[in-house]
Formats: structure tokens, sequence, C-alpha cells
């Protein structure tokens, strides 16, 4: 059974105001960013725990919060204006089970998620990096497999969604040697809920490709 919410933790940054609109303390502030996060104190409470990787205007996080009050949601994301849009949205929707943690996506799966601590992690639309001198830069790689599959408890699972067919094949044939990560059936799975960029892509009409990964128990 899911404990009731408690007030904010002391690790999370004091209200704000922007806008002349005054929101909840939502974005972490770690004490140490060598240290992993304690996710019960960041959430006042302890429950299942999903990750937005790379969380944008936090609409998407949003709309996982509100559907599912029992679960803890929180967003990754390094850009200032993003996390103060998520900040915002979360805070004008009144959701207690959300936060944003201001950090690189690698960053937060290596030094800041505690192992075994996430049941969903999603990748939505990670920056292609379409240019081949600058494949380097891409998040998805063996490094960040591994790093996923450490915070993953057993039998969680990372969702994949990209419109950039070039970019899919390449993460496959990483997936194919990711040893600690196996394809799931429902890989084809339609989401719930649209990020920002999955509507503007199918207003579009482009094609999402999309995978999702299951932790090896």
């Amino acid at each position: 059974m899911v404990a009731p919410l408690a007030p904010a933790a002391a690790k999370i940054s004091r209200p704000m105001r922007t806008n002349k609109r005054t929101f909840p303390a939502v974005e972490v502030a770690p004490a140490n960013v060598l240290a992993p996060l304690d996710l019960d104190e960041i959430f006042g409470r302890t429950a299942p725990v999903e990750v937005d990787l790379g969380c944008g205007d936090g609409t998407f996080l949003a709309a996982l919060a509100e559907q599912d009050t029992e679960r803890n949601f929180l967003g990754v994301e390094r850009l200032p204006g993003r996390i103060r849009g998520a900040c915002r949205k979360i805070g004008d929707q009144l959701l207690p089970n959300a936060r944003v943690l201001r950090s690189g996506i690698l960053e937060a799966l290596e030094q800041l998620l505690p192992p075994r601590s996430v049941e969903i992690c999603y990748l939505l639309f990670p920056d292609p990096w379409p240019k081949r001198r600058h494949h380097h830069r891409r998040v998805v790689t063996e490094e960040f497999l591994h790093a996923v599959a450490e915070v993953l408890v057993p039998g969680g699972c990372l969702r994949i969604a990209t419109d950039h067919a070039e970019y899919f094949a390449e993460m496959q044939r990483l997936l194919a040697r990711a040893q600690a990560l196996e394809i799931c059936p429902q890989s084809e799975m339609e989401p719930v809920f649209c990020s920002t960029f999955e509507s503007r892509f199918r207003e579009r009409g482009a094609k999402i490709y999309r995978v999702v990964l299951q932790r090896r128990k």
C-alpha cells in the first residue's frame, strides 16, 4: 500500500514566482552530486518511481503524474528554460507526486539515481544528431544502456521513441548487445499520452519508432 504524501523534502528548492503565479517547489537540488538521491525523502513517501529522461517542458511527465497518483514521477532535464516550464506546469496542476531534477541524463543515471530504484524509464525523441561527426553526442550508447539497467528494478522497463529511422536502426544494433536488457513484445503499443515533440511529429505525419526493453530478472 502506498504511503500518503508528506510535505516536500528539504532537498527541494523553495517556491518560485514566475509570471505572477506561485507554484510548489518541484525542482530537486541534490545536496551532493556524487551521492545517490533519497527518492523517499524527495517525494515525502515510498512509492514506485518512473523517470522521464529529458522531460522537456513537462507535458508528458505531468500527464503521467495526474493519471496515476499512487506513483512518483521524476523528470530529468538540464536546460533552464525547459525546467522552469516543467515546474510551472506541475505547479499549476498541483501535482505533489512529480519532481524535476536539473541534470544531464547520463549523470543522473550513473550518479544520482539509486541502483534498482526505478520501475520505468522513458526516453522520448532524443536529439538524433543526424550528422555523422555528431553521432558521439547521441544519448543511446552502450554506456547509457548499462546505466539504465543498473537503476531499473528487476523486470523494470526502458521505453524509447524516436522519429529518426537511422538512429532507431543504430539503437537496435546496440540493444542486440545489451546483456542486462531484453526487448519486450509490447514495443509497438501506442502511448496513453503524447509528449510535446510526439504531438508535433504526429501532426506532420512522421513515422514513430518505438521499443520497450525490460531488465532481466
